[in-house]
């Protein structure tokens, strides 16, 4: 078997070097936030720094983690200090991956208030973290250019009690490690470990995993991988950085037991015939139907591409009377928060008209959820409508709702007009979530097409959207990069716009976060994988004083306003990602902004307050345990780097050194099929007894059959 193995795998290291594709780092020059998706990754960052840690990112000891100990699991809501060593963009970045985790896990996050056990994020050198709860608070390091949504889910992994992926013990069924391509000296990064060190969780090898190493780690020559895929086509996708994976989320709800999330409050691609739960109303004239995808008229969750799947609500409006109306209400919900966005997706077919309106009804105070919800003690009102724009596409909206009781949402379709062809209202994939709605939705058709047609530095402009505060906004898109550098990528930029509000508001606009997403369109938004960026605005940067004619500012007669200097990423995302996941569903591309006012995060860090550490400690915690745990402060200040036996590095031929009770430091050394090593810095090799009694086994039989075919000769002579 090996003797087959092995010549494939050199045949596909060959072939990988031949079609593996390393692009270079854009240089960043005024309009560029960083460099999008081609920013350096978190080895890359931690390397430059010639940070000594476990795996690369792992600080303390490894084996103390919260897969294998329960007691190291955390409690939630986790604690949290947001120390103001952070820079301001990386405050809000923290703050849409607790979000994240919300949305997709029962993990949640709470203000530091005393507590012996918590997160304090801080700016240190690089971005690390220490793996499961220590508790005595721990650090978790955001360092320079470590401010991305997806790093700090990546790190909270770690703290949560998860290594990187490519550990497991059966990884070599599904990568393969070069080592001969890793830098001298790094080879321990990519040791391996049984299931009593690291457990997958019953749960498949992930090549998705945002805990993967990219193919260049630790590399060192920069075109030369060091991990490459069993299955070629995943060589590109190792070390993603959009999201958590399916995997990464399953592993994650299954070790904290999660049955829920905490702001995903119903979703439904009514695929299934119960419809989610939802409701026909018992007033109206006619009903909402549940439809097989067609030929003429499909669906948006499957985009018509599977036979017998993909099912959406019509309401059928041709040959029917002005007025008639259909009622599709949800279930009952049990909100937490104030504020919730009811997104959802639709289609309006026929002549103009037609129109779709949502509601909500809270309880009437009698128990019962049947009041309709009135505006401003007005007369009842719906939170909002819809008409037929012009295309017969499909839409994305999103409706803010602010209910803090239980209650239903409910789609009306009404008939607008007496029309004898055909006609109908679509409804399909609803998210309703307890977040804020984004303030910039902006859906761009036919994008192949723009592909196609717009050359290299060619852009589109977005309409202006409006912020939370007032703020005009808008956003540029490159089709093939902003220049002919990056033909391959798609650029995307953020600018102000001139705007009604301008009087009154605060000129320059600092201290705020420009968030842009691509959206990917995946119909479960735990499972959305959208690539999201963003960048704080401050008094360096001259692009953020009001839009003129004197402030340099561009007149564009097409929205009668003047948009300022462009700002944000010339490779945003590549065309090749754009193809992997639904971020062009029906060959649409739908981008999200926001621009939201930080200056309430500028100052966030308190005190941490003394406190013994067993008060958060199990009962089963033995007094040696509790002692040990109590030492922690003396090495493991919040905001103050680690102080480790293990630095410098003991351990040779891959050894990774652990620190053992009382702050001693041993090696745990490596070994491999044939061979192990030992010895206090694991500077002995042995071949394992094994393989040494099959060679000598091997050896023996060589002799034996060498002797009986001479006797053989001999007898015939």
């Amino acid at each position: 078997m090996g003797s087959v193995y092995a010549p494939w795998r050199i045949t596909t290291f060959i072939a990988i070097l031949v079609v593996f594709k390393v692009q270079a780092v854009p240089t960043l020059y005024g309009g560029d936030a960083d460099a999008g998706e081609l920013r350096e990754d978190i080895l890359d960052i931690n390397s430059e720094a010639d940070l000594n840690l476990f795996e690369g990112d792992i600080a303390g000891d490894p084996r103390r983690n919260a897969i294998l100990d329960e007691r190291r699991r955390w409690k939630f809501p986790i604690p949290y200090i947001l120390t103001d060593s952070l820079e301001l963009n990386a405050k809000g970045v923290i703050q849409q991956a607790f979000e994240a985790y919300r949305l997709k896990s029962c993990v949640d996050f709470k203000p530091y208030e005393g507590e012996s056990t918590y997160i304090s994020f801080t700016k240190l050198s690089g971005c690390w973290s220490f793996v499961g709860d220590d508790k005595v608070g721990q650090n978790l390091s955001i360092g320079a250019r470590c401010d991305t949504k997806a790093i700090v889910e990546h790190e909270l992994l770690h703290a949560l009690g998860f290594y990187h992926e490519q550990s497991r013990s059966d990884r070599d069924d599904y990568v393969k490690i070069w080592w001969d391509q890793i830098i001298e000296g790094k080879e321990h990064n990519f040791n391996k470990y049984e299931d009593d060190f690291i457990t997958d969780l019953n749960t498949p090898y992930d090549y998705e995993s945002v805990m993967h190493y990219r193919p260049l780690s630790f590399n060192k020559n920069a075109t030369i991988p060091t991990i490459t895929t069993a299955i070629p086509a995943f060589n590109e996708i190792i070390g993603q950085r959009l999201d958590f994976s399916a995997v990464d989320l399953l592993r994650l709800n299954r070790m904290y037991d999660c049955t829920n999330t905490h702001t995903l409050l119903d979703q439904c691609s009514f695929e299934l015939i119960n419809i989610c739960g939802m409701i026909q109303g018992e007033t109206d004239q006619a009903d909402w139907v549940q439809t097989l995808s067609s030929a003429e008229e499909t669906d948006h969750t499957l985009a018509g591409r599977c036979r017998d799947a993909g099912y959406f609500m019509r309401f059928d409006t041709s040959k029917a009377t002005v007025g008639k109306s259909a009622l599709l209400e949800s279930r009952i919900l049990y909100p937490k928060r104030s504020e919730q966005c009811l997104q959802f997706f639709y289609k309006m077919i026929g002549p103009p008209g037609d129109r779709l309106l949502v509601w909500v009804r809270t309880d009437d105070g009698t128990g019962n959820v049947c009041s309709v919800k009135k505006e401003d003690d007005q007369e009842a009102d719906q939170v909002s409508y819809f008409l037929r724009d012009g295309d017969d596409a499909w839409n994305i909206a999103h409706v803010t709702l602010k209910v803090k009781e239980r209650f239903r949402y409910f789609f009306q379709g009404v008939v607008g007009s007496n029309n004898n062809t055909a006609g109908a209202i679509l409804i399909d994939d609803i998210t309703l979530t307890e977040t804020t709605c984004p303030s910039g939705v902006w859906r761009i058709q036919n994008f192949t097409g723009l592909l196609a047609t717009t050359p290299a530095g060619g852009h589109i402009r977005s309409k202006p959207f409006y912020s939370a505060e007032g703020y005009a906004y808008g956003i540029s898109l490159y089709p093939k990069g902003r220049d002919g550098t990056y033909p391959d990528y798609v650029g995307v930029t953020f600018h102000l716009c001139s705007g009604e509000n301008d009087g009154v508001m605060e000129w320059p606009v600092i201290n705020r976060q420009a968030t842009v997403t691509a959206m990917d369109q995946d119909p479960d938004a735990k499972l959305r994988m959208s690539a999201t960026r963003s960048f704080t605005t401050d008094t360096t940067n001259p692009y953020w004083v009001k839009p003129t004619s004197t402030s340099g500012a561009e007149w564009d007669a097409s929205c009668n306003c003047y948009r300022g200097s462009e700002y944000g990423w010339t490779t945003f995302l590549s065309h090749d990602q754009l193809h992997r996941k639904s971020f062009l569903k029906n060959d649409d591309l739908i981008i999200i902004a926001d621009f939201d006012d930080l200056t309430h995060l500028v100052k966030t860090e308190v005190p941490v307050q003394p406190k013994s550490p067993s008060d958060d400690l199990p009962e089963e915690e033995t007094p040696r345990q509790e002692e040990e745990m109590a030492d922690g402060p003396k090495h493991r200040q919040a905001r103050a780097a680690p102080s480790d036996p293990c630095s410098p590095a003991p351990c040779l031929n891959g050894g990774v050194c652990v620190v053992e009770k009382h702050g001693k430091a041993t090696c745990r050394c490596a070994s491999g099929q044939a061979t192990y090593y030992a010895g206090e810095t694991c500077e002995k090799q042995h071949i394992d007894g094994s393989i040494l009694g099959i060679l000598i086994g091997g050896a023996a039989g060589t002799i034996v059959l060498t002797l009986a075919i001479f006797s053989v000769i001999r007898r015939s002579h």
